[in-house]
């Protein structure tokens, strides 16, 4: 099973994510412009197509966004432990905290759980996945501009906010639902929004592997294995007891703990390099979490389909 696992869950993702990293050093491809197409035009369109065609009620969506809030919380608890047992200084822990709360559910989690556990799964990583923005871009933006010294830096933080497209598709898509609005019958506007949101898995892959060639990674030190011990290894493991205080039925608990131990989101990097935080920190975390992951991910995997029988 173990083999299997890593040719039929793993391997797919590193091989997309391998072929985004060899275009890169061949082309070197503008990594901006490939962000923005994930963040303004795909992640708003799966999310807005997900919603309105999830099978999951409102009450057990509800339950997904909370597991995720608290996940966070508890990350964010672990990350000022380690801060203060290491004596880092404050960007350090800064980046820290914004490494191990957020991590990557979108170009890498979404992906993996659909290889992994099947459609259901993807369904439940759309809430998990518009939580996810909604705190980065909240709780997140917001985290990192406290201690930034630039001028205006609350405004900013608010601004980027509201600018989002991903708390607005969410909105829309739980606006028809709640008024049972059939935008699938649209063809002209639904035709388009599947489209892009079929795309998405295939391109997020490929994003994740040019960031991953544009990273240039600081040497290790003591903060980044307190950064990667949080995110792939005590995440996951504080994930499993989420799970049974939530009262989450196998499948949805194998799909939230496998996305609670993906490698860090690469929005931390950019939120710290926006505010003044450690830039390096922030983007050694993501590179070497990615990679860590290729390790710890198929072992998880395996464990969650023993478990799951």
């Amino acid at each position: 099973m173990f083999f299997r696992i890593l040719l039929d869950v793993c391997a797919p993702i590193f091989l997309i994510v391998g072929a985004g990293w060899l275009m890169d050093r061949k082309f070197k491809l503008h990594l901006e412009t490939l962000v923005k197409l994930n963040i303004y035009l795909m992640v708003p369109a799966f999310i807005f197509t997900r919603v309105v065609s999830a099978e999951l009620g409102g009450t057990e969506a509800l339950r997904i966004a909370g597991f995720t809030f608290s996940t966070i919380a508890l990350m964010f608890i672990g990350s000022a432990i380690a801060g203060r047992l290491f004596r880092m200084p404050a960007s350090e822990k800064q980046a820290l905290s914004l490494a191990s709360m957020f991590y990557n559910c979108g170009n890498y989690g979404l992906p993996l759980v659909t290889l992994a556990f099947g459609d259901f799964a993807a369904e439940v990583q759309i809430f998990v996945l518009a939580t996810m923005n909604v705190a980065t871009y909240t709780v997140g933006l917001f985290l990192a501009q406290a201690r930034g010294e630039s001028p205006g830096s609350h405004r900013r933080a608010l601004m980027k906010m509201l600018r989002q497209p991903t708390l607005y598709a969410m909105a829309a898509g739980l606006i028809c639902r709640g008024l049972g609005v059939r935008v699938q019958e649209w063809i002209w506007l639904w035709q388009p929004f599947d489209l892009i949101q079929a795309a998405l898995i295939g391109f997020a892959l490929v994003t994740l592997g040019v960031q991953m060639s544009q990273t240039k990674p600081a040497p290790f030190r003591a903060g980044l294995w307190s950064a990667m011990l949080l995110r792939l290894v005590i995440s996951p493991a504080l994930a499993v007891l989420l799970v049974m205080a939530f009262g989450f039925s196998r499948e949805v608990s194998a799909s939230l703990i496998l996305a609670a131990a993906a490698p860090t989101a690469v929005n931390t990097a950019l939120l710290a390099h926006e505010f003044g935080g450690d830039v390096s920190f922030a983007t050694s975390a993501v590179y070497y979490s990615t990679l860590i992951s290729l390790i710890t991910t198929p072992a998880l995997v395996y464990a969650l389909k023993l478990w799951l029988g």
